[in-house]
């Protein structure tokens, strides 16, 4: 497919970039605790993200507003692999997965050639319980859950990225596993989980990228900020009781990163959301936990 016809962002001033830039980072110097990397929750959309200028400048502003980290540790949306949780990628050169069809060649061209981090594969297994309790995929590269955010944030790549599997969808086992990896982030750790606020394809009329959000949309959307705000977990949890949540994520893998950062949280850790909004009519809300 060539660019020809593909649908383009809205043309932005600079100052509302500026402007969408410079809350994001001041959402998220507010929700930090010294001495200890947040983790964060991402909407990372697809591919064409990156043609936000909006949204590249807002993680751009995220990212300088955080503490430079040591390492990056990903769980995506686009790697589901269990029962036991599996590491990527720890050695140089390995290149990032393509996971998604049908856009211009020009996506297909991404690279991300982030340094490996044997050391944090090495320590990721050891808190989650040794070798037997810990995958391995050494040929697996980053997937466009962990390096489309990423580019954003740390362009250069020069900082180290291990992607970590999904091993399940169960908010309560991604909480423990949150919680597994939370001294990480004493140690300079970045934990971040990769999926996307609201994630029905299937239910959006047309594939415009400044789509006005549909009902369900901002409904899921706004219950899922109001439950953050209120650190109430175990909503969170319930998430499929919710009405529009059958809409919103008719399946769960965009929502179950969240537990992942949710778990890496101190219980009641503030919390703040620099980006806001909405992709295709998708919700772009994304959360970093103090």
């Amino acid at each position: 497919m060539t660019d020809e016809g593909w649908p383009r962002m809205r043309e932005v001033s600079g100052d509302d970039v500026a402007e969408a830039a410079a809350v994001a980072a001041r959402r998220a110097a507010a929700a930090q605790t010294p001495g200890r990397v947040p983790a964060l929750y991402l909407s990372h959309g697809a591919p064409p993200l990156l043609d936000d200028r909006l949204w590249v400048a807002e993680l751009a502003a995220w990212a300088g507003a955080l503490p430079r980290p040591a390492a990056v540790l990903i769980v995506s949306a686009h790697w589901l692999q269990g029962p036991t949780p599996t590491t990527g990628a720890v050695t140089a050169g390995v290149p990032v997965i393509h996971d998604f069809f049908g856009f211009p060649a020009r996506y297909y061209e991404a690279a991300y050639p982030a340094p490996p981090a044997p050391g944090l594969g090495a320590r990721v297994t050891a808190l989650l319980g040794g070798e037997a309790a810990v995958g391995h995929e050494p040929a697996r590269g980053l997937d466009h859950g962990a390096y489309v955010p990423l580019t954003a944030m740390y362009p250069e790549a020069d900082v180290p990225v291990l992607q970590l599997s999904l091993p399940t969808l169960d908010p309560e086992a991604l909480l423990a596993l949150g919680a597994a990896l939370r001294p990480l982030r004493d140690e300079g750790v970045l934990i971040v989980g990769s999926g996307f606020m609201t994630h029905g394809l299937p239910f959006l009329r047309e594939f415009v990228l400044d789509a006005p959000p549909p009902e369900w949309s901002r409904d899921f959307d706004r219950w899922a900020a109001a439950a953050l705000s209120r650190h109430d977990v175990a909503a969170l949890v319930r998430f499929r009781e919710v009405p529009s949540a059958r809409f919103a994520h008719p399946t769960v893998e965009h929502f179950a990163p969240l537990f992942v950062a949710l778990g890496a949280a101190e219980p009641g850790a503030p919390m703040a959301a620099p980006v806001t909004g909405y992709w295709l009519g998708l919700s772009k809300r994304s959360v970093q936990f103090a």
